[in-house]
C-alpha cells in the first residue's frame, strides 16, 4: 500500500465551460408505465417538467423508445428501454472544491462544503462532488450521498474490494455516524433517543417525499446536547440507521426542527404551507465522524471534520487546544 496521506489538501476543479456536456438518461419501463402514453409517462414521473416542456422534446427527437424516435402518443411497453437527451446547460452556482480528509489505495474520505450536491440530480450534472473526486482520482466513488446543504465527511471507495467491504459494514449498521447540528427550542434533557419510523408521504411538487410515517421503516437517531443558546441548542447526533433526511425528521418529530430548515416543521413533516423541497437551503448540518474498518487491514478508523463556526461550541468542557481540520485516528 502506497503511503496514505491525511490533513488538509484542496482540489479546485473549474469547469472548462459555462455550461456543462449534456447527459442522457436511460430507464427500463417498468409496470407502472406499461400502456401508458409516452408524454403522460415522462410528464407524470419527471414533473421538473411540464408537460409542455416534454413534448417540445419528444418533438425534437430527443427522446427514445428502444433505439427509435418517439411520439408524444407512443404507448410504452413494460421492458422497453426509454432514453431521453438533454442538451448542456449552465448549472447553478455552487462550491467546485473539497478538501482531502484522508487518503490511501483502497479509501478517500474527503470534506464536502455545504451547497455541493453529492451526485448528479435535477439541475446539477458536473458540479457535484462525484465529478470533483473523479477529476482528482479517476478510481473514487462516493459510498453514501449527504444532503445538498449538509456538510462533511463522504467516504469514497477506490476499488470493487474496498467498495464490497465498506458496503457490507453499511448495510450491517456497522459504520459509526456523528453529526453535528443546530437546533430550536430548549429541550428538558441533554439525551434523546429518537424511534420516530420514516418513510414517504404525499408531497404537492414531487409526488411523495421521506418524512415521519407511522407505517414507515424502523430508524434510530441517539442526540447529545452540548451546548444550550438562547432560542437553539448544539447537539451531536449518532444515527444507527441512515433513512433520507433522517436527523432533520427526527430532531422535527422530537419537536426541535433544525433551526433555519424549510422543509420539515413540528411532528417531522413537511408545513402545509410551504412549497420548500428537500435541496432548499436555510438548515446547518454536519457531518463531523465516520467510524468503520479499513477494507484492507481490518483496523478500525476514526475520521473526524471541523464543523462551520456556527456549530462549534462557544465554550469548551475541560482540556485546551483546537478543532483540527480533518483528523483521522487508528490504534497501531
Amino acid at each position: 500500500m502506497s503511503q496514505n496521506k491525511q490533513g488538509l489538501h484542496e482540489e479546485v476543479t473549474p469547469l472548462l465551460s459555462p455550461s456543462n456536456d449534456g447527459c442522457e438518461y436511460r430507464e427500463q419501463v417498468g409496470l407502472d408505465g406499461d400502456t401508458r402514453t409516452v408524454l403522460a409517462y415522462l410528464s407524470q414521473r419527471y414533473r421538473h417538467s411540464s408537460p409542455t416542456e416534454w413534448a417540445a422534446r419528444i418533438q425534437s427527437g430527443r427522446v427514445l423508445v428502444d433505439g427509435l424516435p418517439a411520439h408524444a402518443d407512443s404507448v410504452l411497453r413494460r421492458g422497453c428501454e426509454l432514453v431521453w437527451q438533454r442538451p448542456p446547460w449552465i448549472e447553478p452556482d455552487a462550491p467546485r472544491s473539497f478538501s482531502l480528509v484522508y487518503e490511501d489505495d483502497d479509501v478517500l474520505a474527503v470534506a464536502k462544503p455545504a451547497g455541493l450536491p453529492t451526485l448528479p440530480g435535477a439541475h446539477f450534472l458536473q458540479t457535484t462532488l462525484l465529478y470533483l473526486v473523479r477529476a482528482y482520482a479517476t478510481d473514487a466513488a462516493p459510498l453514501h450521498r449527504l444532503g445538498r446543504w449538509t456538510s462533511g465527511l463522504v467516504l469514497c471507495a477506490r476499488n470493487s474490494h474496498a467498495r464490497t467491504a465498506l458496503m457490507r459494514q453499511w448495510s450491517a449498521n456497522a459504520v459509526g455516524k456523528r453529526y453535528r447540528a443546530l437546533a430550536t427550542g430548549l429541550p428538558d434533557r441533554d439525551e434523546m433517543t429518537i424511534t420516530t419510523p420514516i418513510g414517504p408521504v404525499p408531497h404537492p411538487l414531487l409526488g411523495s417525499l421521506h418524512a415521519a410515517a407511522q407505517q414507515g421503516k424502523s430508524s434510530r437517531s441517539q442526540v447529545t446536547v452540548l451546548e444550550r443558546r438562547a432560542d437553539s441548542f448544539l447537539c451531536d447526533v449518532h444515527i444507527a440507521t441512515g433513512r433520507p433526511h433522517q436527523i432533520r425528521i427526527h430532531l422535527a418529530a422530537a419537536g426541535h426542527p433544525l433551526t433555519g430548515d424549510p422543509l420539515y416543521g413540528p411532528g417531522g413533516l413537511p408545513a402545509t404551507d410551504s412549497r420548500a423541497l428537500p435541496g432548499d437551503p436555510g438548515y446547518l448540518l454536519h457531518a463531523a465522524e465516520l467510524i468503520f474498518r479499513h477494507p484492507a487491514s481490518g483496523r478500525t478508523m476514526t475520521l473526524e471534520c471541523e464543523p462551520p463556526p456556527l456549530l462549534r461550541c462557544t465554550m469548551r468542557k475541560g482540556g485546551s487546544g483546537s478543532w483540527v481540520q480533518g483528523r483521522v485516528r487508528s490504534p497501531e
